[in-house]
């Protein structure tokens, strides 16, 4: 016998059934919602960070009544305002949202790197714009101009000035002279030739004055130093050698194999000189370094490499025309050298001190130092001394570059 369904009850059961799970899906929204929420916490005064500086989203918050428990991401890389979102718990240890605004500025003026005077012979084809370095560290292509009159045509002095602007206002301003001469042509009626004998740098002396516990000592060389003979150079005392793979042909150029590279590893390897490498570069986008990294890294592949792979960019004066930030060339060199780490090698960047001080500020790797001095004031950490460009070593011809190599770079 079937039971009859009663439809009303149904209808009646389902509904109560919908109220339930709405009002139970109401509670758990209720309890769990991030309600947004400013007054649990308060800010500092200064809400604005300079570009390209480590920035934590701590340092904006002056108290908060709870816990931080997710934090924003804070782009660093980028002038302008931007919004801020994060999520604590507040006192009751209920989820809130709190969001604020900061603003990263670029305070900083454009780099022109200028001398207070400048001279050149009458007809000169001279740029001078050119010539003088100007870029900014934010910027790609600052405004350079200079201002004032003069005729590379006509003998005189002329007095000019320099002015650089970038896109945030920030203004660098300096005169400077221009003198145009004519050549003077002076007799000679002497017979006798004056000489001179050259100054170098021994290497004896620099084994005896920097080696130590913590120090090697070595050369660094590429095709001008000519044929080496690297089992004189071992006897003489040096236990590394930095050789130079090859070099980028100019900005967009081909990449060169320097002619002696193969004779100059093999041969080195085979005195048991411990090894590293450095690439002459122009690279002017990530792209273009990581490429010649790869390159670089397939020269070297069947050698064994002790020491670093180098980013040597030394290319300043093409520096305006690549149209480059200074933050924009640091990341150049990092895509370089993050390539050589990734293959596993170690890789480094080279640079002289003042270069080293106003251009390669925002790079994250060890640092090969060049600074020509008895005894370096450089502040910033190094692994490797380039100490002179004029060294003699038995084995080489003519000069070459000595380098102190720092077992522990903390004690340099």
């Amino acid at each position: 016998m079937k039971r009859k369904i009663n439809k009303k009850k149904v209808i009646i059961f389902v509904v109560l059934l919908l109220i339930i799970t709405l009002i139970t899906a109401l509670i758990i929204y209720l309890n769990v919602r991030i309600v947004d929420d400013n007054s649990g916490f308060t800010l500092k005064e200064n809400l604005k960070t300079e570009v390209y500086t480590e920035a934590n989203f701590e340092d904006y918050i002056d108290t908060i009544e709870g816990k931080i428990i997710e934090k924003p991401k804070i782009d660093n890389k980028r002038t302008g305002k931007q919004s801020l979102e994060f999520i604590y718990l507040n006192k009751d240890n209920k989820k809130r949202r709190g969001t604020f605004e900061i603003e990263i500025v670029d305070t900083e003026k454009p780099l022109v790197w200028l001398s207070n005077n400048y001279s050149t012979k009458i007809g000169t084809d001279i740029d001078l714009k050119d010539k003088i370095m100007c870029v900014d560290n934010y910027d790609n292509k600052p405004s350079c101009q200079i201002n004032g009159e003069y005729d590379i045509n006509t003998a005189g002095v002329y007095p000019l000035e320099f002015i650089a602007q970038d896109s945030s206002g920030n203004i660098f301003q300096k005169e400077f002279t221009l003198t145009v001469y004519e050549p003077v042509q002076t007799e000679n009626n002497s017979n006798e030739i004056e000489t001179s004998e050259p100054s170098y740098i021994d290497f004896n002396d620099v084994l005896n004055n920097y080696k130590n516990e913590n120090t090697e000592i070595g050369i660094d060389v590429s095709k001008w130093q000519g044929n080496i003979d690297f089992t004189k150079v071992k006897n003489a005392g040096a236990t590394f050698v930095m050789i130079r793979v090859g070099s980028q042909n100019g900005v967009g150029g081909e990449y060169v194999l320097d002619k002696n590279f193969k004779q100059n590893i093999e041969n080195a390897l085979k005195n048991d000189l411990k090894v590293g490498i450095y690439f002459y570069s122009y690279a002017d986008s990530e792209k273009e370094a990581k490429k010649q990294a790869n390159w670089v890294i397939k020269q070297i592949k069947d050698y064994d490499i002790d020491l670093p792979i180098v980013f040597d960019f030394e290319s300043f004066d093409a520096f305006n025309q690549m149209e480059l930030s200074i933050f924009g060339l640091n990341e150049v060199a990092n895509s370089f050298i993050e390539t050589v780490d990734n293959a596993g090698y170690t890789g480094v960047l080279y640079g002289s001190k003042n270069y080293l001080n106003a251009i390669w500020k925002y790079h994250t790797s060890p640092v090969w130092l060049a600074h020509y001095t008895d005894q370096t004031n450089y502040e910033g950490d190094y692994f490797m001394w380039q100490m002179c460009d004029d060294g003699k070593i038995d084995g080489i011809e003519g000069y070459v570059d000595i380098d102190i190599l720092y077992k522990n770079s903390s004690e340099n």
